[in-house]
C-alpha cells in the first residue's frame, strides 16, 4: 500500500499580521494589543501597526503609554503604518459642493480628489513626525483609497500602499507595480448582522473561513495578510482564531513579515 506524503512546506509565501483600531482613548483595548503582540514575538511574527494619529479627542501625547509602546515595537521589528488621518466618514473639503459623489459613511480616503487627499495626508504626517512615527506605508481606513489618494500618495514620497486587494508600490523601479493579496480578518463590510440565536454559529463561521483561506494561500505560495481590530481583541474565539491561522501559516512554511519587509523583498 503505498504511503502518503506529507505536504512539502511553501517557503515563498509570506505572512503579515496587522493590528489596527488602538487609540489613546482607549486603553483596555491598549491592554490586549500588548498581550496579542506578546503571543506573536512568542511564535516569531512582527507585526504591522496601522496607526491614525488622530482621534475624537486629538492627537496623543508625544509620552502617552499608546505612542510609547509603538516605538517599542517599531525598536523591536513592528512596522509602522499610517492608517489615515483622523476616519472620518465624511471629509469636508471645497470638493464636496462639486459634481463628485459625496463620501457619506464610507471611509475616509474612499472617494477624495488628489487635492484634497494630498492635505489630509499632509496633516497626518505632520503629527506623524511630531509623534517620531514617521512612516513611509499607507493603509487607507477600511482599505479602500481613491485613485486622486493613490496619486497624492506617490506626490508625497510613500513607497507603498496597502489596500483590499494587495501591495501597490508607488516608488523606485517597482513603481505601478502590484502584488495581489486580499485582506483576511473579521471586518464587517457585506455581511449581514446575525440575529441572537445564530449569532454565535456565524462567530464559528467567519473563524473556519480564515483559516481556509489562510491554509489556501500559502498552499499557493501567496502573500497572507490578516488584519485584526483592537474590538476583535475582546472577542476570545476571533484572537484564538487569528493565533491558530499564524500557527497553520508558520507550520506550513509561511515567512513571517512586516509590511515594510515584504514591500522590501518583492520590490528587490
Amino acid at each position: 500500500m503505498a504511503t502518503q506524503t506529507a505536504p512539502r512546506p511553501v517557503v515563498s509565501s509570506r505572512l503579515v499580521v496587522s493590528l489596527s483600531g488602538l487609540t489613546h482613548e482607549a486603553p483596555e483595548s491598549l491592554t490586549r494589543g500588548i498581550e496579542f503582540a506578546a503571543e506573536l514575538d512568542a511564535r516569531g511574527v512582527p507585526l504591522s501597526q496601522l496607526f491614525r494619529p488622530r482621534s475624537a479627542s486629538g492627537t496623543p501625547e508625544v509620552d502617552s503609554p499608546l505612542v510609547r509602546w509603538m516605538h517599542e515595537r517599531r525598536a523591536a521589528g513592528d512596522a509602522i503604518v499610517l492608517h489615515g488621518y483622523d476616519h472620518t466618514a465624511e471629509p469636508i473639503g471645497s470638493w464636496q459642493s462639486s459634481a463628485l459623489p459625496r463620501v457619506r459613511r464610507r471611509a475616509e480616503f474612499a472617494a477624495l480628489p488628489r487635492h484634497e487627499a494630498g492635505l489630509r495626508l499632509t496633516a497626518a504626517r505632520r503629527a506623524l513626525t511630531a509623534l517620531g512615527l514617521r512612516t513611509d506605508l499607507f493603509v487607507p481606513p477600511r482599505w479602500l483609497a481613491s485613485p486622486g489618494t493613490v496619486e497624492a500618495l506617490h506626490e508625497q514620497g510613500f513607497a507603498v500602499l496597502a489596500d483590499e486587494n494587495g501591495l501597490r508600490f508607488l516608488q523606485s523601479a517597482a513603481a505601478g507595480a502590484v502584488v495581489r493579496a486580499k485582506v483576511l480578518g473579521f471586518r464587517a463590510s457585506g455581511e449581514r448582522h446575525p440575529l441572537a440565536d445564530d449569532r454565535k454559529a456565524a462567530e464559528a463561521w467567519r473563524c473556519r473561513v480564515l483559516s481556509a483561506e489562510v491554509s489556501r494561500t500559502v498552499r499557493r505560495g501567496g502573500l497572507v495578510r490578516i488584519n485584526i481590530r483592537a474590538k476583535d481583541l475582546k472577542r476570545e474565539a476571533r484572537r484564538t482564531a487569528v493565533l491558530a491561522a499564524v500557527d497553520a501559516a508558520l507550520e506550513m512554511g509561511a515567512v513571517p513579515a512586516t509590511y515594510r519587509l515584504t514591500a522590501e523583498a518583492l520590490a528587490a
